[in-house]
């Protein structure tokens, strides 16, 4: 598995109409391939920013690359440029791969 996540510094009195943008989007990762769950997360604040970071699941980190470069990816971040203000900075990419997944259960090999 994959996890891709972007973290973003919204700016003070921002986080509702931040967290508005995603809650009010269109998603069309239901049908990549490869695509296993998304996480919207808001972390702590500080003192001219929230932390939200995006968070998503891929079945590999092939997945993930394959769908970057597809028309859908493009057409999901064609407006982030008009949603800048909202943010300190631009989004901070982290891509990581899962070396170990532990389930209720029993533990999985990644």
């Amino acid at each position: 598995m994959f996890i891709a996540m972007n973290r973003f510094k919204v700016r003070k009195g921002s986080e509702d109409e931040f967290q508005a943008v995603w809650m009010n989007r269109e998603v069309k990762l239901r049908t990549e391939p490869g695509f296993v769950e998304f996480h919207l997360l808001k972390g702590p604040e500080n003192e001219d920013h929230t932390l939200f970071a995006s968070h998503t699941v891929w079945a590999s980190e092939d997945h993930f690359i394959a769908w970057t470069k597809g028309e859908a990816f493009k057409e999901a971040h064609r407006s982030a440029p008009s949603r800048a203000p909202l943010y300190i900075g631009g989004p901070q990419f982290e891509g990581f791969r899962v070396v170990q997944t532990v389930g209720r259960e029993e533990t999985e090999a990644a």
